[in-house]
């Protein structure tokens, strides 16, 4: 048995079939429930340990917990044409969501070339990563976003007022791993910073800043103001302008008009999940997704001979001193996946409590592997 202040290692398999059971427990169906499995899994066999196992007591389980997310997913597509969709999640589970949206919108890219569908009154569907992994797997190109909970502050501003709203893009090469580069439009992300806190760390200066502009390093203290309002995000670039602070906020602000103007969809500071009177109600976020047929275009085997050479000319260019690699986006989680498959996903003490607090609470039929 584990001791209660170390990190230990779990499979892959174990890690998702608890998942698939924690989620069926709470009331999710089995074959959605497996879907939200294989999303959460994704995050941490690629290294992204913000997105993973670690968030499936406190966005997911709780969220169901306190009536503000749907384990039943009512999927209604609204509006639709050969290459277009529009779709109601009637906040269900978001990763169900995500999952069909994407895959009708690689059925209508085969058909007419390109494609999108755009969602409103979904919930947090996980790694934007997932969904253009899914399209790359197809020989196609891949546009994604979510909106979210306010959290960024524009340039200039110290108001939370975007979330932090990836946008990403992934498609296929001639390497062992497409191309995916999935990150927020903010310098960091609530996700990010809930893993400094779990394992009581420092943040670096710069992420984070306080009503008076000024830079928040803890992170116990950035999350409750990031709650209460009194926190921010930066964008991409930083605080103000001179290292660019304005593309990320526009960026941001890209992903938030895609992820409602199209759908006639939640935004801003309507996404917060408290309603007028204080209480907890549901996030109703937006995605976007798109998707390009190379085929359409170009052999794909020639398309990923391209890819590929660029990214190999990338790396193969001259390093800075004392570095000794270049990388290009979706090697290093490709690297993860490798490294994690033959020693499983860390798990610190915070993260097996919540584990172990989930299958406590509702009594799920699992017994850890570090606990025997």
């Amino acid at each position: 048995m584990a001791a209660a202040n170390e990190t230990v290692y779990a499979s892959f398999d174990e890690m998702r079939e608890f998942m698939r059971l924690a989620f069926v427990t709470v009331g999710v169906p089995a074959e959605d429930a497996a879907i939200c499995a294989d999303v959460l899994i994704e995050s941490d066999k690629r290294g992204i340990d913000s997105h993973g196992v670690g968030r499936l007591k406190p966005i997911y389980i709780d969220r169901i917990k306190e009536g503000i997310q749907k384990t039943v997913t009512q999927f209604e597509i609204l509006r639709e044409t050969p290459s277009t969709a529009v779709i109601d999640g009637h906040d269900g589970m978001g990763h169900v969501i995500g999952v069909r949206a994407m895959k009708i919108t690689i059925e209508k890219a085969k058909k007419c070339g390109l494609a999108m569908t755009a969602v409103r009154n979904s919930t947090h569907y996980g790694i934007a990563g997932y969904y253009a992994l899914m399209a790359a797997q197809e020989d196609m190109i891949c546009f994604t976003g979510t909106n979210a909970r306010p959290s960024i502050a524009p340039t200039f501003g110290v108001e939370n007022m975007l979330g932090t709203n990836p946008l990403t893009i992934g498609f296929p090469t001639d390497e062992d791993f497409p191309f995916v580069i999935d990150c927020a439009t903010s310098i960091t992300q609530r996700g990010k910073i809930e893993h400094y806190a779990r394992i009581n760390k420092t943040m670096p200066s710069g992420w984070v800043i306080d009503a008076n502009g000024d830079a928040v390093t803890d992170p116990n203290a950035a999350l409750k103001g990031l709650i209460a309002g009194t926190c921010a995000l930066t964008p991409l670039g930083g605080i103000g302008d001179e290292l660019a602070g304005y593309k990320g906020y526009g960026y941001a602000t890209v992903v938030e008009v895609l992820s409602a103007a199209l759908q006639g969809g939640t935004f801003l500071k309507a996404l917060s999940g408290i309603g007028p009177e204080g209480k907890l109600h549901p996030y109703h976020l937006g995605h976007f997704f798109m998707a390009v047929d190379i085929n359409a275009f170009i052999e794909p085997a020639a398309f990923k001979k391209t890819a590929g050479d660029i990214l190999r000319g990338l790396r193969a260019s001259r390093k800075a001193a004392g570095r000794e690699r270049i990388y290009t986006a979706g090697e290093k989680e490709y690297l993860a996946y490798l490294e994690r498959s033959k020693n499983g996903i860390p798990l610190n003490p915070a993260v097996r409590a919540s584990l172990t607090a989930v299958r406590d609470e509702y009594k799920v039929a699992h017994v850890f592997s570090w606990e025997k």
